[in-house]
């Protein structure tokens, strides 16, 4: 492929949901998580050479997005964000790991300019409103990336499967249930109206991590 093998890694509720209400930081709903599982997360971002999440999830999390509970290198920690509107502050504008933002050409210079004095790389990802995954992602195959993680949010993930960039999905599963009808669930966006729309997967594994239970899967377009 030009592109890097794709894998959407995300704990869940019982009923589908990644945070406790919309807006609400889904770091919260992680302290929930045990430490096996804190662990099997770390080791993924470490088997892996970039993690990707949306703008809004660093707006809210105020991720660290590097490898701590396990030796091993941090991946590049990638951000896609149009404006280039990210607070100076976010802690993955630290020197932890290398930080590259994703912008689009309609990006002001001014807030380009600020990202790249905390550190970050700035790239132009697609010349609209937006930028454009595909190009990111072959971008980032051309950096050298084999193996891309994306750890949220939900909007980007609807992103990256409508354009097929996903290739598997694991699932750690918090046994909770929050109900919600707003609430962030794994995936946002437009819902299929037919089941010839819908994405069709094949759960390759199944296994408890400390007391969570693990699911894999691969996905079929």
């Amino acid at each position: 492929m030009n592109r890097p093998f794709v894998c959407l890694v995300s704990e869940i509720s019982v009923d589908g949901k990644l945070t406790l209400a919309k807006g609400v930081s889904s770091r919260i709903f992680m302290t929930l998580m045990d430490h096996e599982s804190e662990i099997f997360l770390h080791k993924l971002r470490s088997e892996n050479d970039a993690i990707i999440v949306g703008s809004n999830t660093i707006k809210i999390d105020n991720s660290n997005l590097t490898v701590r509970y396990v030796e091993g290198k941090n991946p590049l920690r990638v951000v896609p964000c149009s404006n280039a509107k990210l607070p100076l502050d976010s802690n993955i504008l630290n020197h932890d790991a290398p930080t590259l933002i994703a912008v689009s050409a309609k990006a002001d210079s001014e807030d380009v300019d600020a990202l790249k004095s905390k550190g970050a790389e700035v790239v132009v990802c697609g010349k609209g409103d937006a930028v454009d995954l595909v190009q990111l992602v072959e971008e980032l195959r051309r950096r050298g990336v084999k193996k891309l993680i994306v750890e949220g949010g939900p909007t980007l993930a609807y992103s990256m499967l409508r354009q097929k960039l996903l290739d598997e999905i694991k699932l750690i599963h918090i046994p909770v249930i929050v109900g919600g009808v707003d609430t962030p669930s794994l995936i946002w966006g437009k819902a299929a109206s037919t089941l010839k729309e819908v994405v069709h997967t094949k759960l390759t594994k199944h296994y408890l991590c400390g007391k969570h239970l693990i699911t894999e899967y691969t996905i079929t377009y």
